[in-house]
């Protein structure tokens, strides 16, 4: 009997010491937990400036959430489906495709460096005060999602191996709309962007640019204005101007009234949300519908002075630029990207 024991004891052991425990999940493996990034040169700001500081275990429960096709109504569109890491979260079509192959009016903006904003605001149009808002409105929307936040919930607490991991997140095993907004804004607050060839140039490295990028950046602060509207260390004032994009000439009303749906001022007829500028090469095409297709031609649009319309910004103005000049605004904003959001869907969820 006792040397049954021992023996037991012994195995009992050696399972102890090889770490012969329960395997960890695959969705562990393909997603565990990491310290936050640290901001990359060119973002001053840090976590520890907002109310509330990213986790590690949110930014980890947000990763899978904003893959997860499960979340929308027939199991085929994610946060990821528009908003594309490789497209620095934006996309390359002209606007975004939602469940059932349907289209979108507006391309899906980028949401880099969106943790620290002068001005909250979020979509195009500004409509979300907070990344926690913008995150939950796509999911039922009926064009984009299509789900609701009650049939989104049923489908998550359905997952038994997800209740863990909002308990590991926010303290008790409750999913609940605002945690899964919370997790997922957490995720998007960590996709940042900087040291880029601008960035390096601009902390003493001369070597880190073209003279023609230099050229750019004079122009960019002086002649060619970008900086009144662009600005601060992810190039935007989070405002709203009217550039002219979309204004029907013949029907003299704008396609996509953007800013106006949200305040019904007038004078928003036509606005939109200044986007910011770092990863801008990989948002082709631009403008909220897509309707430009280089970075030339975004270039040209500002040099002519925008599309004439009843509300056109002060702040637009035709700008005298020679071809030199603006191939050295596209220079510029080449030069601008950087590193620091890049990420790649998660190869297995919690099941």
């Amino acid at each position: 009997m006792r040397r049954t024991s021992v023996a037991n004891g012994i195995c009992a052991l050696a399972l102890l010491l090889s770490g012969c425990s329960s395997p960890t999940p695959e969705w562990e493996q393909a997603n565990p937990i990491q310290p936050l990034p640290e901001p990359p040169l060119g973002i001053s700001s840090t976590f520890a400036e907002l109310e509330e500081a990213p986790t590690p275990e949110r930014v980890r429960l947000g990763r899978w959430l904003f893959y997860d096709t499960r979340l929308s109504a027939d199991g085929t569109i994610s946060c990821a489906t528009c908003h594309r890491p490789e497209n620095a979260f934006s996309e390359p079509t002209p606007v975004s495709t939602g469940i059932d192959g349907q289209k979108g009016t507006r391309k899906a903006p980028s949401f880099v460096n969106l943790a620290w904003t002068l001005y909250p605001h979020f979509f195009w149009d500004g409509r979300a005060a907070a990344l926690e808002e913008q995150a939950l409105g796509p999911i039922e929307n009926p064009i984009e999602m299509g789900n609701t936040h009650d049939a989104m919930l049923l489908a998550l607490r359905g997952v038994p191996a997800y209740a863990p991991y909002f308990e590991e997140a926010f303290g008790t095993p409750e999913i609940s709309a605002p945690r899964v907004a919370k997790a997922i804004a957490d995720y998007e607050r960590t996709r940042m962007s900087g040291n880029s060839p601008w960035d390096r140039w601009r902390d003493g490295d001369e070597s880190a640019v073209s003279e023609q990028v230099k050229m750019g950046h004079e122009l960019f602060f002086g002649k060619a204005l970008c900086n009144q509207c662009h600005l601060g260390q992810n190039f935007t004032d989070n405002l709203f101007h009217n550039l002219g994009v979309g204004w029907d000439a013949e029907q003299k009303r704008f396609a996509d009234l953007g800013r106006y749906v949200v305040t019904q001022k007038e004078e928003d007829q036509g606005a939109f949300k200044t986007p910011g500028l770092r990863e801008v090469t990989k948002h082709a095409p631009f403008m909220h519908d897509g309707s430009l297709q280089t970075l030339r031609q975004v270039v040209e649009h500002y040099d002519e002075g925008g599309i004439a319309n009843p509300h056109l910004s002060p702040k637009i103005e035709p700008l005298d630029l020679t071809q030199e000049e603006m191939d050295a605004l596209v220079a510029l904003m080449e030069a601008l990207e950087g590193e620091g959001y890049q990420d790649t869907p998660p190869t297995a969820f919690p099941q």
